[in-house]
């Protein structure tokens, strides 16, 4: 029995702090997928994400949220070993067409909760689709077993924003050339941040480029965001995101809060949720949602097959209680699908 159920080498950093990408180039090439360092390039003062082109300032902030991660990891690490032995037989996983690090949500929820990442097909219980990119490329489950995420190969914000107002039945996207008001572009890119308010009417600077309405979440000083993470069509928590006014396109929060969805969202909101979810054929994400201030309605304007986290400014029990919760609801999505 291996007591290292995760195995990777212990070096590299988080990249949940603010990200800067481009959608008019793709993501650097990668030389190889081998130690975590190799996920990264590190140059000029800054560090580039190889599988999202995400290019961050190397200083103080990035350096400290690091080491907060780095800490959550540790405990993570030794949760694995524990389950190791505690659970020698628990289901394995099989990703596809890679394997999470230890920054994304889903390897700490396996970890957790005592699951296995599989080292072939041919030994594991169920299958993931994991490609840390808005378009993923063909991917193919292991026969016979419970398969996840693999019918979502599209998550830019023109089609999530195409599925939002098919379910919601009101509009998110606008065409910039004829809306009259603010609106925000932003890239197509997933986990860009690199969203910007502007004045409409106005002329496409690029073609791929996304315009969406902008919706005010803000009380005059802090904006709010609802990070929901969703397991098995359904959401499972809420993570209350809040940020000064002047840089609400940043990944860095001021604080953060966990909530559960039915404190958040209204039934028929949660009902909705679960619809855009099955709409979006999708059975792990991360949901960006917004709710405007001014008519009270929420509006999805991101999704994320491979989020990381937990998010570094929750406090330390609410790291460790979002991490047991995404692990049961996981843990019960694959014993529920292998059930069917």
């Amino acid at each position: 029995m291996d007591p290292t159920p995760f195995p990777d080498s212990l070096a590299g950093s988080d990249y949940a702090p603010d990200a800067r990408a481009s959608a008019a180039s793709p993501p650097p090439r990668r030389p190889g997928r081998g130690a975590w360092l190799s996920d990264f390039r590190f140059s000029g003062g800054r560090v580039q994400v190889f599988d999202t082109g995400a290019d961050l300032k190397l200083d103080r902030t990035l350096i400290g949220e690091a080491l907060v991660w780095l800490g959550y990891h540790a405990a993570v690490r030794l949760r694995a070993w524990w389950m190791a032995v505690a659970r020698p037989d628990a289901p394995r996983i099989w990703f596809t067409p890679h394997r999470p690090r230890p920054w994304y949500l889903v390897w700490s929820a396996l970890a957790w909760s005592g699951l296995r990442i599989a080292a072939t097909p041919q030994e594991a219980d169920a299958s993931f689709a994991f490609e840390d990119a808005t378009w993923a490329t063909a991917a193919t489950p292991a026969p016979g077993h419970p398969a996840f995420n693999f019918d979502c190969p599209d998550i830019s914000k023109t089609r999530v924003a195409e599925v939002f107002e098919e379910v919601f039945g009101y509009p998110l996207a606008v065409d910039p050339t004829r809306w009259e008001g603010p609106a925000v572009e932003k890239a197509e890119l997933n986990g860009a941040h690199d969203g910007r308010i502007v004045t409409c009417p106005v002329a496409r600077r690029l073609p791929d480029r996304h315009y969406q309405r902008l919706i005010d979440t803000s009380d005059g000083r802090f904006t709010y965001d609802l990070r929901t993470p969703c397991i098995g069509g359904r959401p499972v928590a809420v993570w209350v995101k809040r940020k000064p006014d002047d840089t609400r396109f940043s990944i860095h929060n001021l604080a953060v809060t966990l909530r559960r969805p039915e404190d958040v969202f209204s039934p028929a909101e949660l009902e909705q949720l679960g619809w855009f979810l099955a709409a979006m054929r999708i059975d792990w994400a991360g949901l960006d949602v917004l709710r405007d201030r001014n008519d009270g309605r929420i509006y999805i304007v991101d999704v994320n097959k491979t989020d990381v986290g937990p998010i570094i400014a929750l406090p330390w029990r609410d790291k460790i209680r979002s991490t047991r919760i995404l692990a049961r609801a996981f843990e019960a999505l694959v014993a529920g699908r292998a059930d069917a």
